[in-house]
């Protein structure tokens, strides 16, 4: 943020390098720092500048030598060393053309200083976007003159003057005379020059040796008074009074301050005085009527219902707590009753009731409600005009909203559920037998608190239990819960890396906070002091109350509210219905009043309400796209000469069924097509659902899929398609999503109909990435499963490849259509952007309709003109087609000023946590604003709602404000590893994936030149870093690596200018490609963004200069991998079995010194020493007869071999009595080489991709010959299978075209380990791991059911996942493991 203190200062030259500007007006407490530094007859706006600086509010400041003080200012702030960037413009005394030339040339000397400082680039179009157009005041007003105003000052003004104020001082007012479209042609020094004729041509300030066009200001006709601020010790406007007083006989006040908080206290009363004065009076303007004045806001949350009164000075009068109860008019009605009680007062004395909370539509004697968003950020800055972040903790929700000027600028709510919000608390005081005061009390001693996580109520509780288990004191419980009410809001909501994000002006508020423990962790956690204002709890209504006393007209209609008998007398009855004006079936609540009234909640549009539609609705794309989609006739049964074919409204279908009904009706099938969604499909398909952590489209799926089956179809056609259509060449990839790739291999073996054979499943495996290449595997599948010739085929996949680019072209022609509305009748308009199946209206809920209705344009992210292409590339890896849309949606969002974007996203959906953060940096860079609205199952528009008006809100304020949009390119330009940076001996950071192995592979970097340090900090307190820096929906393996690395670069531990970090890529279809992405932006928020991060990929997707693999490090690497492998299957092995404890141990730490002897100094042969390693191990002394359950571990990489991130899994089971078996890490790189055969053959991959299979696998394997060997020929150990073994295995399960992350892989290691006397399996995963929905417990019935010995758990980890529930998991598998074992 670049602050200024002048409305010379070329504010749209900082636009042009995307930096956001502002001006420095904040008025501090007093000048105890700056009164150190600066001379005591300073003008007060000098040292509060200097003050400003001196606290650390000011990192980049321009000034203008625009008298004396500010030069002695510039002077004392350069002294001081505290900004980043300071600079004095030179400021001319007159506007000729002459100064306006010299005047061009300083802009331009700017320029080239904050270009050189900053490093960025100047961009033309986002500087004359910048400029704005002004509107003459043209009614009666108020003006503000003289020396400059806060903030503070000009709201004060405006709350006590009514009449419209208009702001003349010195830094406001700022107008200049700029066309944009009338520069864009100029030459640079043309520019430069108009642009300083615009500055120099403002309303002269009383600097300027020319300011007798300021005597205009009093001549305006509608300038009805003047309220005239001077600052002691500054002379310019002393002199400008005494002309006005000469010449003007307007209403004038003086104002004189020392630019301090103290020095407004008094100003309220001299402001009525004058208001009074000039006739205005308030009782006059604000209304007539013959009441007591009072003004109440009632907010009715989830736990409690709060009511305020103030009266008209807006002091509070009364205020009431009561439970909200079972409906919202209860609590209101009994909240109404006791302010009445103890204001002797009627409802008929309340001018305005603002309702607000979940409940506000609910309450009948409100006069007018309002988003507790609005409501919450209004008393805040009430209480606090300095606030800048008010965080808010309810009873079960949370927000965050940043402030900027006064307005709500950022908004930031829980996402899912009310996990560890303040109804959980109380809950838990409860069951604990303590009230909710009693039980906060006892945290205040703790000593030692415990570490609870930031997971759901269910985790939470099983994790006090084993706190408790542990010997933890209630104090210690208490104090952990309330730091895990933080962590939530700071980790999870917040997504806190920095507490600098917070800002100095911290408000939190919320009835959680009067638990003081909540207060102190939430100072503690976040490293900052926060303002908890008395009324925390009551916030919400107090701000209602102050727009209800904002609000409040001069009209003499009557009050509609009740008089107080018949309130408190009121009868109603509540019956819930369901609406039948369209296929969303919303759910209703009906309230019944005397006289036939009714009041009707729930509905998202005026159909609810038994009403007809009323033209104002928005257009929307959304609608028209689901019908364009789906409208096709199939063959009657007469027709179809190939049967019927049945097929799901699922997921891609929703992108692709153009495609497909076309070739399939081409080629004499009939199609049958599953009808909309509804709750009824999903409930048919829940048996089936293996994983719960699946996103709700995925388990929709198994519904419809059901549906078809019931419906007797015989025969369902379900293709994976791995690659979409790469609809822009310059992203990475266009894969789909492992979901959408795979979900027809989870129907397949789950669904009983379909797994018993009673049922057909057609599931084709192959790529849309050309017409081409869909035809020749097309061609193979339609002649092996139906006999149809060749080219009867590639003419169908012609005809449907050509309609489906008509209904996308028919999409795309829709947005132009509204986008051209919006243009015409000057409406604005929402993207609203997910994947295509989100227009399914039981996926999002109605949302499209619901935006609509408040007069709204709808488009979809795929309707963005074709015309308008994005920039690449993006700080993430651009491969999945779906979310490369959403990228240019926001790009395309960025640039208009009368769009906004909502992001929709389906809770479990990890890919979103790459997207997410990507949709919202391109957005609030150019200043837009980035809303996010998370969907399930659960068909609430609760926090929908309040997001959507919360966003209407907000772009309301900012068009009144005029704040527009800024665009700046959305390319990201990585900071590569240099050969310099080798050559200076940079310090290269890893993660240690797997301790047995990098610590073999260490050396062998740092014998071919690079300074590896393979991290070690595999702890707790690695993750919290990694939560503070990773999105909330990032897998476990990500929270963990980033962790780990942040960690250690903010340790202080290495020099952050010579540091490089590395990670791998795979470029697979899952997040893990995203890793470096990820790291990226951790360093970026934590302000190192100048230290690379190396790619280390086999794919060419990243190349450093510094950083490259010889064919001799390739194979020590490799051979590392190897001994890894063999000494982690050894030792494994004996381990458990050992006679003399710590023998095993011993014997590998040997071994492993003897192998880093051989891969850095080549001492002794490879093939022996494979040989030695295994004949030791051979024998060492083992109780040979001692019998273990043999338990397989298998599962995501990461977590596989990381011990911290499985919890220690092998040293748990060893402790439990059983045998842990690993499979081999190679093994993994076997399996992503052998992936180039299926591509090749059925994803139109070149002949390359297959022989580069044929050559990797067949290098591997003579690699790993003598390890194998070995292990044939000794009596304790078994070699792994051949990759073309394991992949047999895993056919009957999976088709070989799922390569994402494990994939078929996993599968495979399962049945071979089933196969090897290893019938005791922990499939491990991170929780809503993607690919395991499928590979892993995806098919772990059908392994049953084909291995009946096999004994299989499936268990989840991420950061607050409960160690008892994953401990009485594999308990429960190992006691069934004993029983087997005899």
């Amino acid at each position: 943020m670049i602050h200024y203190v002048c409305k010379y200062t070329p504010v749209e030259l900082f636009k042009g390098f995307g930096e956001e500007c502002a001006v420095l007006e904040e008025m501090p407490e007093n000048f105890e720092m700056s009164d150190q530094i600066a001379h005591a007859n300073l003008c007060g706006f000098g040292k509060s500048v200097i003050q400003a600086v001196l606290e650390g509010k000011v990192d980049e400041l321009i000034m203008v030598n625009c008298c004396d003080s500010m030069r002695r200012v510039y002077d004392i702030v350069k002294s001081t060393g505290k900004c980043k960037f300071l600079y004095m413009l030179d400021l001319p005394h007159e506007d000729n053309e002459c100064e306006k030339v010299k005047f061009a040339r300083a802009i331009r000397r700017l320029k080239d200083a904050y270009a050189t400082y900053s490093g960025k680039d100047f961009n033309k179009e986002t500087f004359f976007h910048s400029f704005r157009k002004y509107e003459v005041q043209k009614k009666p007003y108020i003006g503000v003159m003289g020396v400059r105003v806060s903030g503070l000052m000009e709201q004060m003004i405006e709350e006590n003057i009514r009449m419209d104020v208009e702001n003349f001082t010195c830094t406001c007012g700022r107008k200049l005379a700029v066309v944009p479209e009338e520069i864009q042609n100029l030459d640079e020094d043309a520019l430069f020059l108009a642009y300083a004729d615009a500055l120099l041509g403002q309303m002269p300030c009383f600097r300027m040796n020319n300011s007798t066009k300021r005597r205009a200001l009093y001549l305006d006709p509608n300038l009805k008074g003047i309220i005239y601020h001077t600052i002691k010790f500054c002379d310019y406007y002393g002199f400008e009074y005494a002309d006005l007083k000469k010449r003007s006989a307007i209403p004038t006040l003086k104002i004189e301050t020392d630019y301090t908080l103290a020095a407004v206290g008094q100003l309220s009363t001299r402001l009525g005085a004058f208001c009074e004065s000039l006739g205005l009076s308030q009782t006059q303007t604000v209304r007539t009527k013959e009441k007591k004045g009072f003004y109440a806001g009632i907010d009715s949350g989830s736990t409690t219902t709060n009511m305020v009164v103030l009266d008209e000075r807006k002091n509070m009068l009364a205020f009431a707590i009561v439970r909200t109860g079972p409906r919202a008019q209860t609590g209101a009605q009994a909240a109404l009753e006791q302010v009445c009680q103890k204001l002797n007062a009627s409802p008929d004395d309340f001018a305005a009731i603002v309702a607000t909370g979940y409940g506000r539509s609910h309450i009948p004697f409100a006069t007018d409600s309002r988003t507790e968003i609005t409501c919450h950020a209004k008393g805040a800055h009430f209480l606090n005009p300095s606030a800048r972040t008010i965080v808010d903790i309810g009873g079960q929700d949370m927000k965050c909203i940043k402030l900027k000027n006064g307005s709500v600028d950022t908004i930031l709510l829980n996402e899912a559920c009310s996990s560890g919000c303040g109804s959980f608390l109380e809950n838990f005081a409860n069951s604990m037998g303590y009230t909710a005061e009693g039980f906060a009390a006892e945290a205040l001693f703790a000593p030692a608190p415990v570490d609870l996580g930031t997971r759901c109520t269910v985790f939470m509780n099983s994790n006090v239990k084993q706190a408790q288990k542990q010997g933890a004191t209630i104090q210690d419980i208490s104090a952990g819960l309330a730091c895990s009410v933080i962590k939530n809001a700071l980790f999870k909501v917040i997504k806190l890396a920095d507490p600098k994000e917070l800002g100095q002006h911290i408000v939190v508020q919320g009835g959680t906070f009067h638990n003081k423990a909540v207060l102190r962790a939430f100072e503690q956690l976040a490293g900052v002091e926060a303002v908890c204002p008395d009324i925390s709890g009551m916030m919400g209504a107090f701000g209602a109350a102050l727009i209800a006393r904002d609000r409040a007209s001069g009209s003499d209609t009557p009050s509609s509210t009740l008089p107080i008998q018949d309130i408190l007398g009121l009868q109603w009855q509540t019956r819930t219905a369901r609406c039948q004006g369209c296929t969303n079936h919303c759910m209703l609540t009906v309230s019944l009043f005397p006289g036939g009234r009714r009041h009707i909640t729930g509905n998202r549009c005026e159909k609810g309400l038994g009403k007809t539609a009323t033209g104002e609705k928005g257009p929307n794309v959304m609608a028209y796209k689901l019908k364009r989609m789906f409208d096709y006739q199939p063959l009657t049964a007469e027709q179809a000469t190939r049967g019927e074919l049945g097929i799901p409204r699922v997921l891609n279908m929703y992108e692709n069924f153009p495609f497909w009904m076309t070739l399939l009706t081409k080629l004499g099938f009939r199609v049958v097509l599953s009808p909309a969604s509804s709750r009824a499909i999903y409930e048919k398909g829940m048996e089936s659902i293996p994983s719960e952590s699946e996103c709700y489209p995925a388990k929709m799926a198994h519904g419809h899929v059901q549906w078809l089956i019931d419906q007797g179809v015989g025969t369902i056609f379900y293709p994976s398609v791995f690659y979409e259509r790469q609809e822009d060449m310059k992203t990475q990839n266009h894969f789909n999503c492992p979901m959408v790739v795979a979900n027809p291999e989870n129907i397949a073996n789950n669904v009983e109909d379909v797994t018993e054979g009673r049922v057909r499943m057609l599931k084709p495996f192959l790529a849309l990435t050309s017409e081409k290449t869909a035809a020749d595997t097309l061609v193979r599948f339609f002649r092996k499963t139906f006999n149809i010739p060749e080219q009867e085929v590639r003419d169908a996949v012609h005809a449907g490849w050509d309609e489906q680019q008509c209904a996308k072209t028919d999409v795309r022609a829709e947005g132009l259509k509204v986008l051209q509305w919006m243009e015409e009748n000057h409406k604005k308009g929402i993207v609203l952007a997910g994947r295509p199946y989100h227009v399914d209206p039981e996926i999002n809920h109605g949302m499209p309709e619901l935006i609509a209705s408040y007069g709204l344009a709808v488009l979809t992210e795929d309707s963005i003109p074709a015309s308008f292409h994005g920039e690449h590339p993006l700080r993430v890896s651009d491969q999945w087609v779906y979310h490369s849309r959403l990228y240019v949606a926001a790009q395309f969002v960025s640039q208009r000023d009368d769009l906004e974007l909502i992001q929709l996203n389906s809770f479990g959906c990890g890919l979103d946590a790459v997207t997410t953060d990507q949709v919202a940096e391109i957005l609030e860079r150019c200043g837009k604003l980035y809303t996010l609205i998370k969907i399930d199952e659960v068909n609430s528009l609760g926090a929908a709602r309040i997001r959507v008006r919360s966003l209407l809100a907000a772009m309301a304020q900012r068009e009144k404000r005029g704040i527009v949009a800024h665009p700046v390119p959305a390319t990201y330009h990585r900071v590569e590893y240099t050969r310099d940076m080798q050559k200076k001996g940079y310090t290269i950071l890893a993660p240690n994936m797997s301790p047995i192995h990098f610590r073999l592979l260490q050396p062998v970097l740092e014998k071919h030149g690079y300074h590896i340090v393979m991290l070690e900090n595999d702890t707790r307190s690695a993750i919290d870093t990694g939560l503070k820096f990773v999105n909330n929906d990032a897998c476990y393996p990500s929270i963990i690596t980033v962790g780990q690395m942040m960690e250690a670069v903010l340790s202080g531990k290495y020099d952050t200018d010579r540091l490089a970090l590395a990670m791998t890529q795979t470029g697979g279809c899952c997040r893990a490609s995203n890793y470096v992405g990820f790291i990226r932006r951790a360093l970026a928020k934590a302000g190192l963004g100048h230290i690379p991060v190396i790619s280390i990929n086999a794919n060419g997707m990243e190349t450093n200069e510094g950083f490259h693999f010889t064919l001799p490090m390739l194979i020590g690497a490799a051979q590392a991998i190897v001994f890894g492998d063999l000494l982690m299957r050894c030792l494994y092995r004996v381990r458990p079995y050992e006679i003399e404890a710590g023998s095993a141990n011993r014997l590998a730490e040997t071994w492993s010194q003897k192998i880093i002897d051989h891969l850095v100094n080549g001492t002794g042969r490879y093939g022996d020493i494979c040989q030695q390693l295994v004949d030791d191990f051979d024998h060492l002394p083992i109780h040979e007869d001692m019998r273990k359950p043999r338990v397989g571990i298998v599962g995501e990489i990461l977590v596989k071999y990381m011990p911290v991130a499985n919890n220690h899994l092998v040293d748990l089971l060893e402790e439990e009595g059983a045998e842990a078996v690993v499979p081999d890490l190679m093994d993994f790189m076997n399996y992503s080489v052998y992936n180039g055969k299926f591509k090749h053959e059925y994803l139109g991959k070149g002949w390359t991709s297959e022989a580069s299979a044929v050559l990797g696998v067949k290098g591997i394997r003579a690699l790993r010959r003598p390890a194998l060997k070995a292990l044939e020929k000794s009596k304790r150990f078994e070699p792994p299978m051949h990759i073309e073994q394991i992949a047999e295995l895993s056919d009957p399960f999976l088709s070989q075209g799922n390569q994402y992350g494990e994939g078929w892989f996993l599968t495979g290691e399962m049945a071979e380990l089933l196969l090897t006397g290893v019938p005791n399996i922990v499939c491990i995963q991170p929780f809503a791991c993607l690919p395991n929905h499928v590979v892993g417990k995806g098919v772990i019935k059908q392994l049953r059911k084909k291995y009946p010995q096999a004994n299989i758990c499936a268990v989840d980890f991420d950061p607050g996942a409960s160690e008892v529930n994953q401990l009485n998991r594999v308990k429960l598998m190992l006691s069934a493991a004993r029983k087997n074992l005899g």
